[in-house]
């Protein structure tokens, strides 16, 4: 089991993955990519204007693990990235100079063989200062408000990730502002429900919880404290959240309070998908590079 997201970069390393990234002619991905090949982690096709490609990976000294792949506007681009992953002549998608939803309508389309039937999702890994162990979150950016079935997706997606960091059998809090079930709240029902759902292999591989407040999820003494019984309270190794602006909240308080490192990835299709922020700082996206190559590796055992 993976106990630190730095050991990512060592299992990584040497993977010989192809990574497609989507109109690539943005700075901070590039940045990235220079990275990624500097640390030996993966080799990179640069779909975009060659052009302008080449001035930018000439003046930021990315000269190799490179192949610029020329295309008239971001829409080619956008496609040639996806067929090379639908093809196999790459391994991985990564997001450049396009927003997500442009991009997973292309890779969603039934041409390309990409869909899986589940929800497509954000599933974060982070490694909080003081704690014992990585901590998975689904969905801090992505789903808005999440139905159960999309509940029910993220927890697989957020498994498969969990498998690749070594966990075999993670432990799921599905979270709410209590640990009771409460009619007034949906979210409390819908972790019952998921809770259940587990319990009766609906949802397989997995150990679900819920309710569960963040306190009792991620603490023994407070689970204790509560009078709360349950492998998972204390123990949760996947929290699931309500919906986005908890999620969203939870990963900037974690960065930008707490102090925390943090890979991300895109699950729930057939291949995954690196995307990376301006506002993530560049080990996020290091990480973020690692933790899909890592995936797609154990994908291809």
């Amino acid at each position: 089991m993976i106990k630190n997201l730095s050991s990512l970069l060592n299992l990584a390393q040497g993977s010989k993955k192809k990574v497609a990234v989507a109109v690539a002619e943005d700075e901070v991905v590039l940045k990235a990519v220079k990275a990624a090949i500097d640390n030996k982690l993966a080799e990179f096709q640069l779909f975009g204007n060659r052009s302008e490609l080449e001035g930018m990976c000439s003046e930021i000294g990315l000269t190799e693990g490179i192949e610029i792949i020329p295309t008239d506007n971001s829409a080619e681009a956008i496609a040639g990235a996806v067929e090379a992953i639908a093809t196999g002549r790459a391994d991985l998608l990564m997001k450049g100079k396009v927003k997500t939803g442009d991009l997973l309508s292309v890779y969603l389309k039934e041409e390309y063989g990409l869909r899986t039937g589940r929800t497509m999702n954000l599933v974060s890994v982070f490694e909080i200062p003081g704690f014992d162990r990585l901590l998975i979150v689904t969905d801090a950016g992505m789903v808005i408000a999440p139905d159960l079935r999309q509940k029910a997706d993220s927890i697989v997606n957020a498994s498969r990730v969990a498998a690749a960091l070594g966990i075999k059998k993670p432990k799921v809090a599905v979270l709410g502002a209590i640990e009771v079930v409460n009619e007034k709240m949906p979210a409390t029902m819908e972790a019952a429900i998921l809770s259940k759902m587990a319990q009766r292999h609906q949802i397989s591989d997995v150990e679900v919880d819920g309710p569960l407040a963040l306190d009792n999820a991620v603490s023994k003494e407070a689970a204790k404290h509560k009078g709360i019984e349950s492998p998972v309270a204390g123990n949760a190794d996947i929290l699931v959240m309500p919906d986005i602006e908890a999620g969203n909240i939870f990963y900037k308080a974690m960065v930008f309070l707490g102090g925390a490192l943090v890979a991300s990835t895109i699950m729930g299709g057939k291949v995954p998908i690196i995307l990376t922020s301006r506002a993530d700082s560049d080990t996020t996206k290091l990480l973020s590079i690692a933790l899909n190559v890592l995936i797609a590796k154990g994908a291809s055992k």
